[in-house]
């Protein structure tokens, strides 16, 4: 088979001649020659295997730029990308279908009447064994839980996360079930706006900012909004699930396939956030979920997580009941296995019965 006009290598490939023409404006498939005469575009059909690459990979809804990537690698390489490309859109969609879920929920007129539950809790926070001081704000009222770990070096953390903490107090005084998630997410951008402002206007505090996570709480719902690798974690029936997920290099690789669990332990961008709170308009995660009596809840920064074995948490919020004791052996662990962060825990017991506070 000789050469093929662009006509008949667009019925052979499946593409249509327009995005045949794109793909050679952009590098993904150029024509094997140009007539000189005619200008038409020419290919050969040894091509169409790339072309028939090419139209799969759109289909699944690759932007242009990985499939360039793709097209580049050996056929083990570009499997492998194609792998951890599945791998985000799989954790994407997760995180749209639970707010898909709360708007259905909110639009069909779905119940708001709940039991209305409480929290007994308890929050600690400590400089741990190495750091000269602690950039890590910790809030924790009868609605409002929060964590917020400050980064930036040279004590540029503390006010940051402080600033963080402070765009969210007002939550504790109480909003409607309907309205938990539209409440977070204005607090954040509250806060991120907070971190600009601040910058803005003391120019040492350029590079600051500050991870969040926190829990509000209206009659038996929770919402929850999280940025950065402070985590939450619940324990239900004796099972302890990790309800965020980390916004950190590491956790993308691990996402995409790309790095075991083990390996991200020792891996040396470990702690190298991809998002977080810098006044630069970041979003961050929101979901709602339906608190039970029963449920014990954990907000720690990453001085915890980093260190301490999920297992260890588990035993110690399984076998501790008083929340206060149990942020405090929490926190002892984490500084008995070196302590090299600052360490913040919140625990809350969810009952629906009137309980005392911290």
């Amino acid at each position: 088979m000789g050469s093929l006009t662009i006509g008949a290598f667009a019925r052979a490939a499946r593409l249509s001649p327009k995005a045949l023409r794109l793909y050679d404006e952009l590098g993904l498939l150029r024509p094997a020659r140009v007539d000189p005469v005619s200008g038409y575009r020419l290919y050969e059909p040894s091509q169409l295997a790339r072309a028939r690459l090419v139209a799969w990979l759109r289909r699944l809804g690759m932007p242009l730029a990985r499939i360039r990537v793709v097209c580049s690698l050996d056929p083990a390489s570009a499997a492998r990308e194609v792998a951890a490309y599945w791998a985000q859109v799989e954790s994407d969609v997760v995180a749209r279908r639970d707010l898909a879920a709360f708007l259905i929920d909110q639009l069909s007129g779905g119940d708001d009447e709940h039991m209305t539950l409480r929290i007994r809790y308890a929050k600690h926070s400590d400089i741990g064994r190495v750091r000269d001081a602690n950039e890590d704000s910790v809030y924790a009222g009868t609605r409002l839980l929060a964590v917020a770990d400050g980064f930036g070096g040279h004590g540029r953390g503390a006010p940051a996360s402080a600033a963080v903490i402070e765009a969210l107090r007002p939550l504790d005084a109480g909003v409607a079930a309907g309205d938990l998630l539209t409440a977070l997410d204005q607090a954040v951008h509250s806060a991120d706006a907070a971190l600009r402002e601040i910058t803005r206007s003391d120019p040492a505090m350029e590079g600051a900012g500050s991870t969040l996570t926190a829990m509000l709480w209206s009659g038996s719902r929770l919402g929850l909004v999280h940025i950065g690798d402070c985590r939450a974690y619940v324990l239900r029936e004796g099972e302890l699930f990790q309800i965020t997920h980390d916004h950190t290099l590491v956790q993308s690789l691990i996402d995409e396939g790309r790095l075991t669990h083990e390996e991200a332990a020792s891996h040396p961008q470990r702690s190298l956030l991809l998002r977080a709170l810098e006044g630069s308009g970041v979003a961050a995660d929101l979901k709602l979920h339906e608190a039970r009596p029963g449920d014990r809840y954990l907000l720690c920064s990453d001085g915890l997580s980093t260190v301490v074995p999920v297992q260890a948490v588990h035993d110690t919020l399984a076998t501790v009941a008083d929340p206060d004791d149990a942020v405090r052996r929490l926190v002892d662990l984490a500084n008995d296995a070196g302590g090299p962060d600052n360490v913040t825990c919140v625990v809350a017991d969810v009952t629906d019965q009137e309980a005392p506070r911290e």
